[in-house]
């Protein structure tokens, strides 16, 4: 392979190129005998982004190869393994060809291309780009340290998003609707009240650094109270910290007599309590 189609493929993909026979170096197909990629993991791609690219090549052209393999199901066509936007764009371009690679890859090789080429983009949502990482590890066998290595970011940055995983899957629709935004839901992760602060993020349009602050807040400690077993308890006790993101402790006798406690450890929270009295008493 030569090197600038290697450095135009990045290092994950020319990497798995190596691994696979490759037909045709430098390859001219025309477009209406490509069809896209049955695996492309992608479902959704961003018209704004699509709209610039298809400016991008009307002015230069197409730079960097798509990879294709020949179709299982029609000999005569050629299937998209990663470069399925540019085809796009170039359609929309109006162009009749595109540069090609034609490799051969089974299905599973193919998915694997596919997953690879879109992580290494840049404007995937870091929801997309987790769900990515997680999908070499758990399909490919790969270790963080080996997507650090395709992808080209540090195994810090791989181990961080995949702890965006770990979110409730609420916050993780409001990420993939843009509701809020990647800098938001790094401060989420790990919270047990990160649903709860997530609406409110959506609720009051909160910023990153008002949502920092937010947290200080509102962030729960872990109870010092003995909690009680009576389920119908521990449903209140829960309901009522899911609605002001407070710990709060009910003890409550055989006679139905005794104490509901807010737990607090500064200022701002005492004062968000004596709020929450006034405004409704």
């Amino acid at each position: 392979m030569n090197s600038k189609i290697k450095k135009g493929l990045g290092r994950g993909l020319s990497s798995l190129i190596g691994e696979t026979k490759i037909e045709n170096k430098n390859n001219k197909l025309s477009l209406s005998d490509i069809i896209p990629n049955k695996y492309q993991p992608r479902k959704n791609f961003d018209e704004e982004n699509l709209y610039d690219l298809t400016n991008s090549i009307k002015e230069r052209g197409i730079i960097q190869p798509i990879i294709v393999r020949r179709s299982n199901t029609d000999n005569s066509k050629y299937e998209i393994i990663a470069g399925e936007r540019r085809w796009l764009a170039a359609r929309k371009a109006g162009m009749h060809d595109i540069p090609a690679v034609i490799t051969e890859a089974d299905d599973l090789k193919s998915l694997e291309f596919a997953i690879v080429e879109n992580v290494q983009r840049h404007d995937l949502n870091p929801l997309e780009e987790a769900q990515g990482y997680k999908r070499l590890i758990d399909e490919f066998s790969y270790d963080q340290q080996k997507v650090s290595k395709f992808i080209g970011k540090s195994r810090s940055y791989i181990t961080n998003s995949l702890r965006l995983l770990t979110l409730p899957v609420t916050v993780l629709k409001y990420v993939e609707e843009k509701k809020i935004s990647s800098g938001h839901a790094k401060i989420l992760v790990g919270l047990e009240n990160a649903e709860f602060i997530a609406n409110k993020i959506v609720e009051k349009k909160l910023s990153v650094r008002q949502t920092e602050n937010f947290v200080k807040i509102f962030k729960k400690r872990k109870s010092t109270f003995v909690k009680s077993f009576d389920p119908n308890i521990q449903h209140l006790e829960k309901s009522i910290t899911d609605k002001i993101g407070l710990n709060v402790s009910i003890k409550n006798s055989k006679k139905n007599k005794g104490t509901i406690t807010f737990s607090y450890h500064d200022i701002e929270q005492l004062n968000k309590i004596i709020e929450i009295i006034k405004s409704n008493y």
